[in-house]
Formats: C-alpha cells, sequence, structure tokens
C-alpha cells in the first residue's frame, strides 16, 4: 500500500515538475520573451518521459530526426569543402 501511494506521488511530481517545465518553454517561445523556448520544452518532454509512455515515444522520435538531421548537416559540409 506504501508503495503504492509512494509511486503515485512520483507520477504526480513529475507530472506537475514537467508540465510547468514545458509552460515555461512556451512562454519563452512568445517572441516578446527572450529564452531558448523549444529546448525548455524539450526539457519538459524527456522529464515527463521518466515515467510517462508517450512522451518517451515522442522524445524518442525528436532524438532520432536530430541524429538524422547530425547526419544531413555533417554530408552537406563535406560535400562543400570538395567544391
Amino acid at each position: 500500500m506504501q508503495q503504492q501511494v509512494l509511486r503515485m506521488g512520483r507520477r504526480i511530481g513529475i507530472a506537475i515538475v514537467g508540465g510547468v517545465v514545458i509552460l515555461a518553454g512556451i512562454v519563452l517561445s512568445v517572441p516578446l520573451v527572450p529564452g531558448p523556448g523549444l529546448l525548455v520544452i524539450l526539457l519538459g518532454l524527456a522529464i515527463l518521459s521518466l515515467e510517462f509512455e508517450r512522451p518517451r515515444v515522442w522524445v524518442a522520435r525528436l532524438k532520432a530526426k536530430g541524429v538524422q538531421l547530425k547526419r544531413w548537416t555533417v554530408s552537406r559540409r563535406s560535400g562543400s569543402e570538395k567544391d
């Protein structure tokens, strides 16, 4: 019983912290407020992915897209140096 309460408390804590971080990222994304909004949103998703499946899937997809973008950028850079 006590483990279930602790587990539920952890889930609620992670949901609150992750949600607040995502909201902060959204606020930072508004042009009037300077800051790294997208990175903060990604950080919030990473926090939520500690406990919830759907954000874990989103983070995995974003990581895969980031790897693709890195490979594409490196290949473009090495290709342009030959010209």
